[in-house]
């Protein structure tokens, strides 16, 4: 039997003690803990010391090198165009990868966009997509790589589990032992997966407020800051932009009525603020794929971009024209008074929205397709007395009164003084 080279419990106490790991400690025990040699209880501990002394940029990116190591690495350099790929943070209402992918791929950017799904008041994009009546989210690597390099040019698609496999066993272990915030282990563990997917290029959407993982703008910054530098040191072209989600994005939350708006874009319409941020990320990663005067607008308003929709539907299984599920009961909530919307808080129609069966609990959980949220107004609207101010989705009733709880003080209507606008984007980052 090998003699292991070194002692778990003394890497414990250098980083309880506000010590550094070197190299080869960092890669010893990412692959230790990945065939289970250090067990749970003892790579829970280091993870609490991490959390409560942090990492220096090196170990953070030894940590992250480490888990890319741990499984396959995609390689699309046989691609004769550049690769480019979108990563969010996750929040309320955020769709952007569905009409961002085929907006970027309309000017030969190839766009790999391996994603995941929901898990609490963040839905995944996988779930949403799966409301399309046919669409398959599973493809084997050499279905990505044709369906990159042919005319659809960009793909969404589960991750394969061998991709930093590392990762995914750590990921398990902070959600049940109350390390989830800590910042290395985050930007290690989205970046392992971006680094090992092959991307050339990778704009980071990381959220700050109400519905956002990172509710605090200054952590949110730093996290964008540490991404950004794992990415440019492993050889990706990387930038981030801050973004605001205090209140819920766009006018839908759920999975199928999701989709519905998605459409709306890619055909030239939907609301304001989903239309800026998917102009901006899309515009972000083209430039940093070498087009920085690309004209993503016209892609929209001429039809290309919903041709590149319809295209990787088809591709994956499904049917761009079919109906998507519809709720078996609604509750619309009117406006008591006459005044302006001053509130809308991200987070509790985050919470509605997954009560009424749009999330779910467990990974092994099913998601109600047609559940959701439809907002009928945003912060800065007049509305009137007895006007709708959003309507629930579920195909059972009895549900409306759980999401009625999570939404009790989540919104207001006051005097148009009382509302100031904020910025959307708030500031990019970059190396």
């Amino acid at each position: 039997m090998a003699v292991e080279p070194f002692d778990a419990v003394q890497l414990i106490g250098a980083k309880r003690d506000g010590g550094s790991l070197t190299t080869p400690q960092i890669q010893w025990l990412v692959d230790a803990y990945t065939r289970g040699y250090v067990a749970d209880s003892q790579m829970s501990a280091l993870a609490m010391a991490i959390l409560l002394n942090g990492m220096s940029r090196q170990e953070i990116r030894d940590l992250t090198m480490a888990m890319v190591a741990s499984g396959e690495r995609l390689d699309f350099s046989g691609l004769d165009k550049p690769t480019a790929d979108k990563h969010s943070t996750g929040g309320v209402g955020d769709k952007i990868t569905l009409p961002l992918m085929p907006l970027v791929a309309c000017f030969g950017v190839a766009v790999p966009q391996l994603s995941g799904r929901g898990l609490g008041h963040t839905g995944g994009t996988l779930d949403k997509l799966e409301s399309i009546p046919g669409w398959r989210a599973s493809l084997s690597n050499d279905e990505v790589f044709a369906q990159l390099a042919g005319p659809v040019g960009g793909v969404i698609c589960a991750a394969g589990a061998g991709l930093a496999p590392a990762d995914k066993k750590l990921y398990a272990l902070r959600d049940t032992t109350g390390t989830v915030e800590a910042i290395p282990l985050i930007a290690s563990s989205i970046m392992s997966k971006k680094i090992a997917e092959g991307t050339g290029v990778l704009v980071l959407d990381v959220k700050f407020g109400s519905g956002a993982f990172m509710k605090d703008f200054a952590k949110a910054r730093e996290l964008a800051q540490t991404m950004v530098e794992l990415g440019t040191d492993a050889g990706v072209a990387t930038s981030a932009l801050l973004t605001d989600m205090n209140v819920p994005l766009g006018l839908t939350i759920g999975n199928a009525n999701e989709v519905r708006e998605s459409v709306e874009v890619l055909a030239g319409g939907g609301p304001a603020d989903v239309l800026e941020l998917t102009v901006a990320l899309a515009r972000e990663m083209l430039s940093l794929a070498g087009q920085p005067d690309a004209d993503v607008e016209a892609a929209l308003t001429d039809g290309r971009a919903m041709d590149r929709w319809r295209a990787f539907v088809t591709a994956q299984g499904g049917d761009p024209d079919a109906a998507l599920p519809e709720p078996r009961e609604t509750h619309t909530v009117v406006a008591p008074s006459s005044g302006v919307l001053t509130r809308q808080e991200a987070l509790p129609f985050g919470i509605a929205a997954w009560r009424l069966g749009a999330g779910r609990a467990r990974q092994e959980d099913p998601v109600v397709h047609a559940a959701g949220i439809e907002l009928h107004a945003k912060p800065g609207d007049t509305v009137t007395a007895g006007q709708p101010l959003f309507t629930l989705a579920a195909d059972d009733a009895a549900r409306f009164e759980r999401a009625l709880e999570a939404l009790d003080g989540a919104w207001e209507i006051g005097e148009a003084s009382a509302h100031t606008p904020s910025p959307l984007v708030v500031e990019r980052v970059t190396q």
